[in-house]
């Protein structure tokens, strides 16, 4: 069975089956009796579980950081592509459940949905077994990244910036310019400016993920080296 292959993989037993069931469905399956039957409520709230759950394990782990570091860090661990790093861990692609059509584009190993379904694992988890259960889920999975994280990540939104005002220029600024494909997996096209130079697109999964792909491609533009 799913449920117990999953819950070995997770180490955590649902006493309420139902929620993982909701927590693996994704948007393109339609049920007869409620369309709202998919991950993406449970993802709502399991995005605001990790965040809580990786701010205080930070603020415990580095006592003499920062505020400014300790956001950084905390950015890295919450980003999507360490969303889809731990899901690809657990092969969590596998267990989730969407239409042929979907599966047959490579839904299971789509980023978006991967990364979709293992914030509305968490907030099952959450919701099953209380914030004690969500936070040794996010311990289990986290913890070694968080305790190892020695100097803030670099990211490219944060050194663009900080070039930017280093230059006396203004922010740097991003914009939304177009949104493709169905809402259980748009494609966002994101424009960046700064100062005089000519504008660049990116585009990704989600609308973070397009404004760091653009701000990577403005610093390769400037030829600012990311350390």
């Amino acid at each position: 069975m799913i449920t117990n292959a999953i819950s070995k993989i997770i180490k955590y037993d649902f006493k309420n089956t139902q929620l993982l069931n909701e927590a693996l469905t994704h948007p393109s399956v339609l049920s007869k009796d409620n369309n709202n039957f998919n991950y993406e409520r449970l993802e709502f709230l399991g995005d605001a579980v990790l965040n809580l759950v990786i701010s205080e394990m930070l603020f415990n782990i580095f006592p003499y950081d920062t505020e400014g570091n300790l956001a950084k860090k905390k950015t890295a661990l919450v980003c999507g592509t360490k969303l889809v790093e731990i899901a690809q861990s657990i092969n969590l692609g596998i267990f989730i459940i969407m239409s042929d059509g979907e599966r047959s584009c490579g839904g299971a190993n789509n980023s978006n949905n991967l990364e979709n379904a293992l914030e509305a694992l968490i907030g099952a988890i959450y919701l099953d077994g209380g914030l004690k259960a969500a936070k040794d889920f996010i311990f289990l999975f986290w913890k070694n990244s968080a305790t190892h994280m020695k100097v803030p990540p670099q990211d490219a939104k944060t050194i663009l910036q900080e070039w930017a005002q280093s230059k006396g220029f203004p922010a740097p600024s991003y914009h939304i310019i177009n949104k493709s494909g169905p809402d259980h997996n748009p494609c966002f096209t994101v424009e960046v400016r700064i100062n005089s130079h000519e504008t660049l697109h990116a585009t990704g999964h989600n609308k973070k993920l397009a404004e760091q792909k653009a701000a990577s491609l403005m610093l390769a533009k400037i030829n600012y080296k990311i350390k």
